[in-house]
């Protein structure tokens, strides 16, 4: 059994696709040399058909010799076959990582995220320059010796803060169970 090329998924990818493709060519290709591999047993069976044989043993030696490229041929088809799969999977974990890729573009973003972009886009980190450095360009020098020191000051009064954040957070708790203990509910049934 030959592989047909005119009825093959093969010619229908090649004229709906086009001949630039480079899986498409090394399709091609494969299927070419699987053919011509398979053409050439299938000629040796046609000679086969041409022997004369005189005796059994040459019967038998002609038999031998038709199984063989009968096997060959198989062999050939079943190696082709294999390709094919494999080529088939590359293509598929290739797409998946591709779609992986894509899906991971469009997960929605944490706040903390979104934050750190404004942020960057703001500094200029991912430019070659934002619009804080835009506006501190265009500042007179004290105004910017006076924004450092403001930038200073705010560190100072963060650093401050989060020493005093753990008080007041259980300052917030007392009086919140303070608050909870004070109320008492109403029944408007009874």
């Amino acid at each position: 059994m030959n592989i047909s090329m005119a009825n093959s998924p093969l010619s229908v990818l090649t004229q709906h696709y086009g001949m630039g493709l480079k899986s498409t060519e090394e399709k091609i290709e494969r299927f070419q040399k699987a053919q011509s591999q398979i053409d050439f047993f299938e000629g040796k069976k046609a000679e086969l058909k041409n022997k004369q044989c005189a005796s059994l043993d040459e019967i038998a030696q002609k038999l031998e010799l038709f199984n063989n490229y009968n096997d060959q041929i198989d062999a050939v088809k079943k190696q082709f076959n294999n390709e094919q799969v494999m080529h088939c999977m590359d293509e598929a974990q290739e797409l998946g990582e591709k779609i992986a890729e894509a899906a991971e573009e469009l997960e929605p973003k944490t706040a903390e995220e979104r934050c750190e972009e404004i942020a960057e886009e703001a500094l200029g980190i991912e430019d070659d320059g934002g619009i804080l450095d835009e506006l501190l360009e265009d500042m007179p020098k004290e105004l910017q010796e006076t924004l450092d020191e403001m930038l200073t000051d705010s560190a100072a009064l963060k650093e401050e803060l989060d020493e005093e954040l753990p008080e007041i957070i259980e300052q917030e708790r007392i009086t919140r169970m303070y608050l909870e203990n004070q109320y008492t509910p109403i029944d408007i049934k009874a």
